[in-house]
């Protein structure tokens, strides 16, 4: 396995997270109740990481400020553009899904 240094490892992590992102931006016909039953993470819970690795670094960042760093824009603007009503069948998906808490 190759060697990274602490810096490498960082900087290629960012860089996935900056894919990552730029992936769901572009795919916004993939909603995130499909995300939560096929991969068991959303954009939502992206949005929540982000805020709670600032924070843990001592840097306040509201829920808002960090939604709008993934989807792009504003939450209400995105889920009014691109999220649908999910059906039955995502939601039963879901409750059998759902993350544990």
């Amino acid at each position: 396995m190759t060697e990274l240094t602490p810096e490498q490892q960082i900087a290629f992590e960012a860089a996935a997270f900056r894919r990552l992102v730029a992936h769901l931006r572009e795919r916004n016909d993939v909603q995130n109740i499909d995300l939560m039953n096929l991969a068991g993470f959303c954009r939502n819970c992206l949005s929540n990481w982000y805020r709670e690795a600032a924070e843990a670094e001592g840097v306040p960042l509201d829920k808002e400020a960090s939604r709008e760093i993934v989807y792009g824009m504003p939450y209400e603007e995105w889920r009014a553009r691109y999220q649908g009503e999910a059906t039955a069948e995502q939601k039963a998906a879901f409750e059998l899904n759902r993350p544990k808490e």
